[in-house]
């Protein structure tokens, strides 16, 4: 579908290119389609901390990107403690408010997509708000990636009510304001009516993967050794406290007790890694781990094809039970076989596809069970496998079908 170009959606995000989020792509396909798009986003910052080079204060605070328009708003970057987490939560919505005030943006539609912080969100309640004043009714969307405030709860330990209290009434307000709330997973639907959302406007909408995920040959890779022998096992994402990856060291040094010839293949950075590298040496696996560091996202398919099987994994919390993580989409149309360390809408999806194997969270023998299965499976059978991770994925999450139907309701509301 093509449409007239005035049509414009204001995206507000406070993590956007260059940034490896898929909304990025979500704005890229709206511009092909014919709609116009600005973003309000912060200062590159995610998952290093720190300001990505040649963005800062005051540099390239505005800019036009593939024909998105950007807009930078400062923020205080996450830093690498809880301090700088919540200074950069707080930070953004601040400046949100300022720009609020000044701005005379007058989209056809503002579109939400929301990773933490969801403090981010409140921009646009205001503007909806402030329009309406004028006589101007703006639709407003929100696309949910992570639920509050279990993900405050989880990333920074605080439980007590008299912080968590009022963020689920700032939850409840955002989604009372909202024409429409997308959630990428059936679970998150649920939640989400729970506080309070119409149920009638809450819509499962999950996520695509890039079209450059697709299957590779396998060919060598300066960044990953070569080792015909060995089960290859390849991580890639961001390294965080929420992603679990501390089972891996424990799994590696039962796997070499035994005598399983392993290479775990980790791809990316983030605030874990540091303790994630002091936990390799502590239970002396250095040679069966291989960290890249961070790489573009479009040569991910290229490292993938390099290893046997792909891997995630999760904190032990109800609320990773109810989350399908993006990187599942791209593994999946990479055609991989799966391993998980997961339950609840992760394993559903891992069994419903007949594509891999699965262990309870923190369990690391049950996850070496699983690994020595796969090291001794037949190869027709892990070639099943990634034959039914790719059919799955066309069927259920391919990117033409979701983004017609997003469009759909842009063109109905």
């Amino acid at each position: 579908m093509v449409h007239d170009k005035k049509t414009h959606i204001l995206v507000i995000s406070q993590c956007f290119y260059p940034e490896p989020f898929r909304i990025n792509d979500i704005c890229e396909e709206w511009v092909q389609r014919g709609y116009g798009v600005t973003v309000i986003t912060g200062i590159p910052n995610y998952p290093e901390g720190k300001f990505y080079d040649g963005y800062g204060l005051k540099q390239r605070r505005k800019e036009n990107w593939n024909e998105i328009n950007i807009i930078r708003l400062p923020l205080i970057p996450r830093g690498h403690n809880s301090l700088g987490l919540v200074l950069n939560y707080l930070s953004f919505p601040v400046s949100e408010y300022i720009w609020k005030c000044t701005t005379n943006i007058k989209p056809d539609y503002i579109f939400m997509f929301e990773t933490s912080p969801m403090t981010q969100c409140m921009l646009g309640v205001w503007l909806k708000k402030k329009l309406r004043k004028k006589g101007i009714n703006i639709p407003l969307y929100a696309y949910i990636q992570d639920l509050w405030p279990e993900n405050v709860e989880i990333v920074t330990g605080i439980h007590s009510p008299l912080i968590i209290k009022p963020i689920d009434k700032m939850v409840r307000y955002i989604y009372r304001n909202c024409d429409a709330i997308f959630a990428t997973s059936p679970s998150f639907v649920g939640e989400i009516v729970k506080r309070g959302a119409d149920k009638e406007k809450v819509h499962y909408w999950p996520q695509y993967a890039e079209e450059f995920y697709y299957p590779r040959e396998r060919t060598p890779n300066d960044a990953l050794p070569v080792d015909d022998t060995a089960l290859k096992i390849i991580f890639t994402g961001n390294i965080g406290y929420a992603q679990g990856l501390d089972i891996l060291p424990k799994t590696a040094a039962i796997l070499k007790e035994r005598g399983c010839y392993v290479h775990f293949y980790i791809v990316g950075d983030g605030r874990y890694r540091e303790k994630f590298v002091e936990e390799i040496h502590q239970n002396n696996v250095e040679d069966m781990f291989f960290l890249t560091g961070r790489k573009p996202a479009a040569e991910i398919p290229d490292l993938l094809a390099c290893a046997d099987v792909a891997f995630f994994s999760f904190m032990d919390t109800e609320l990773f039970a109810k989350t399908i993580p993006a990187k599942l989409q791209s593994y999946m149309a990479c055609g991989m076989p799966i391993l998980a360390s997961a339950r609840g809408e992760s394993v559903r999806i891992i069994d419903e596809a007949g594509c891999g194997l699965h262990s309870d969270i923190g369990d690391s023998e049950g996850l070496t069970s699983k690994i020595i299965e796969m090291k001794n499976m037949e190869s027709q059978k892990l070639e099943d496998m990634s034959k039914n991770a790719r059919a799955y994925y066309l069927k259920h999450f391919e990117k033409k079908m979701l983004m017609d139907k997003i469009d759909e309701y842009l063109l109905h509301c």
